[in-house]
Parts: structure tokens; sequence; C-alpha cells
């Protein structure tokens, strides 16, 4: 306790000092926070998209990401086979259509997911109705289409295929049912969603029993591993991924260079933050180490001041760190707005997200670099000349 003191009386009469040391260590502790959410944010985000889905399961005819490779053939039967599994809860039949909107001077790039309307959607609607029950001619549609074209529950709109053999055919007439958020669309995606034979009719394949992908929720108790282990055994010829599968596939590749980025520039801004303390801590110890060698000859024993030196760095970093977090928040959701504006970025995909390891991990670092910046300090203490430094002190 007589350490804690010798420390806090050092840090209250350089208030001056003190205050640059916490702003400083505020600054890079915020840095320092933003990064550990940004090591993590994407997985984080993506993940939680998948869940959203509903589906744990996804089944595609090759190893390429869904809607970039050959389409699966005789999927309803397929379906079928995979419905009847014990593992599995339910299944959905993708098909993904290209369209564009057929009245008025421009003609919008509309993208149609067809899919079961009696099946739990991979939609949220948000307004009006979803399309179960209301026929292949009902559709729902995210916020931005309805925005941009005015359009609400119940109004009309025509779409024309745009599909190879649908190329010029007579659009068809559809009513809007209602206005849903899509999980992975971006900020101006058009997308609407109607009936597996709407999606069909637009690309003029009616008969054509294909589809892009077929979703799968697992039942609860057997889980996505088991049910996608099922699905291998009764179809070897498709191709079966689990959420975490792509989890893992997505920080492999395309979110690995911001787990990089975020990896280095915490590194540089710890360094920082040691260097900074340290010079604080070793220029306060070398303006008082008169003050200090006294303190020494009348008794105080070498352990309690450097104790002391010790509690000085934990006082500087903790109260920098505290303030650190709200201006670590704050900046990254100014961070976040920036990064998701980019093109092709789904609109609810967020690269800064708050976890509490994030929490901890950030406590721990900052705990390293207190006791590292004053390891310089204290080894001037620990070596200080008492007889010496007190002479030197009287002569000057």
């Amino acid at each position: 306790m007589r350490a804690l003191r010798l420390a806090w009386l050092t840090v209250v009469r350089q208030p001056a000092r003190s205050c640059l040391g916490i702003l400083g260590v505020a600054a890079v502790g915020a840095l320092l926070f933003d990064m550990l959410l940004l090591s993590r944010g994407l997985i984080l985000s993506f993940r939680d998209l998948l869940d959203r889905a509903g589906f744990d399961v996804r089944v595609v005819a090759s190893d390429t990401l869904p809607f970039n490779g050959p389409r699966l053939e005789d999927a309803t039967a397929l379906a079928r086979l995979i419905a009847s599994l014990p593992e599995v809860e339910a299944v959905q039949q993708v098909r993904v259509a290209d369209a564009e909107t057929a009245s008025g001077d421009f003609r919008r790039r509309i993208e149609f997911v067809g899919a079961d309307p009696q099946a739990r959607p991979m939609w949220t609607i948000v307004a009006g109705q979803d399309i179960a029950g209301r026929g292949e001619a009902a559709l729902v549609i995210n916020r931005h289409l309805a925005q941009t074209l005015r359009l609400s529950p119940g109004s009309s709109m025509s779409l024309t295929g745009r599909c190879g053999e649908a190329q010029g055919a007579p659009p068809l007439a559809f009513t809007v049912a209602g206005i849903a958020e899509f999980p992975f669309d971006t900020a101006t995606a058009d997308t609407v969603a109607g009936a597996l034979s709407a999606a069909g009719r637009l690309c003029g394949r009616t008969t054509e029993d294909t589809a892009d992908l077929l979703v799968v929720r697992s039942r609860p108790d057997a889980g996505a591993d088991a049910a996608a282990a099922a699905i291998r055994r009764a179809r070897r010829d498709v191709h079966v991924v689990t959420s975490d599968d792509l989890v893992q596939q997505f920080n492999r590749t395309q979110f690995s260079y911001f787990r990089q980025i975020s990896v280095v520039l915490a590194t540089v801004t710890l360094f920082f933050g040691v260097l900074l303390i340290a010079v604080l801590l070793t220029v306060s110890v070398n303006q008082h180490l008169g003050e200090i060698a006294t303190l020494r000859a009348i008794g105080l024993t070498r352990r309690r001041v450097v104790s002391g030196i010790v509690w000085e760095s934990a006082m500087l970093v903790g109260a920098g760190g505290i303030l650190a977090l709200p201006l670590g928040t704050a900046l990254s959701v100014w961070l976040d707005r920036i990064l998701r504006s980019m093109p092709g970025v789904p609109a609810d995909l967020h690269f800064f997200v708050f976890e509490p390891r994030a929490l901890v991990i950030h406590a721990l670092l900052l705990a390293m670099a207190a006791i590292a910046a004053a390891a310089y300090p204290v080894r001037i203490v620990a070596a200080l000349p008492i007889a010496a430094t007190l002479r030197r002190e009287a002569v000057s």
C-alpha cells in the first residue's frame, strides 16, 4: 500500500505529464482495441449472416462457390432423398435467374431468387406478407428496389428474363406481396424472390428440373456435421459443405488479408505504446533520482521503490486503457461505415464486431505493455548508487 501511495503521489504531482501519458495510451489502446475487433469481426459477422438464413448445410454440384458452378440435375428427386434422411429437418431448392424490369425508359437489372414458397424462407419480411400460398405470380422485393421504384405491397411489376433462351421473351407480370431483407444483399442490390417455377419461366426452363443449390437445415439433435455426412453417404456425386466449412474457407482466403493487417497494426501500436510509457517513466525517474536516493537512505527498501515505479506504470496504462474503450468503440463505428461502403460488400456484413474475448485480450496486452514499459526505469532505480547520487545532488 505504501508503494501504491508513492506511485499515486508521483502521478498527481506532475498532472501535465500524467495526462499526456494517459491520452497517449488512450489513443494507442483505442487503435489496438479496433484491431482486435477487426481480426475476427468479419468471421463473426459472416457466420451470423449464414445463421440468419436458417440453414446450416449447402449442397452444390461441384466444389466451387454457390452460383459459380454447374447446376444440380434432378433437383426435385435429390431434395426428396435428402429430406428423407433422419438427420435432416428441411430442404430448400434455390434457383437464381437474371432478369430486368420491363417498364420505364431505364431497365434495372434484377436478381431473381426462386425457392419453394411452402418452405422456410431465407429472407426476413419487414412489410407486407410472404409469398407462401399466393401463387407463382407473387414476389417479395428488397428495400432498395422498393424505394427506387416506389413499390409497396400490392404493387404490380413486370420482369423479363435475361438468361439464355429467355432473351426477347414477353415479360411476366408479378404482384409485390411484401418487402424483405436478404442476408447477403449489398446496399445497392436489386433482389426479388418468388416461386421456384417462376424462376424457371423467366429463363424459359419450365420443364427443366435443376437447381443452383440445395440448402438444408439439420435436426437440432443431429447437427450440421452429421447431416452433411449422411448426405455424402447417400449421394457421393454432389458436394456438401456446412456453415462451418464456409466460414473456415473464407477465413483462409477472402478474410485472411484483414486478419494479417490487424495483427501487423496491433503489433506496431503496442510497440509505440510501450515506448511512450517507458519514455515518460524514464524521464520521471531521472528527474527525481535525488529524492529516490534520499528515500533509500532513510530506510525505504529497493523493493518498495521498484513497486512504486511498476504501480505508476499500471496507473497510467490502466487509466488510458479504460478511456480507450469508448474511444475505440466510436472509432470502430466510423471505420466500419467506411469499409462497408465498398462495392460488393453485403449491407449487413460488419468488419468490426465486439466479443468479450477481444476485451480480455485487450486488457492482457495492456498489462503486458505496462510491465514492459516499466522494465528500464525499474533497472535504473534498482541499480541506483545511493551515496554517489546524494553526493552528486549536493554538489549540483
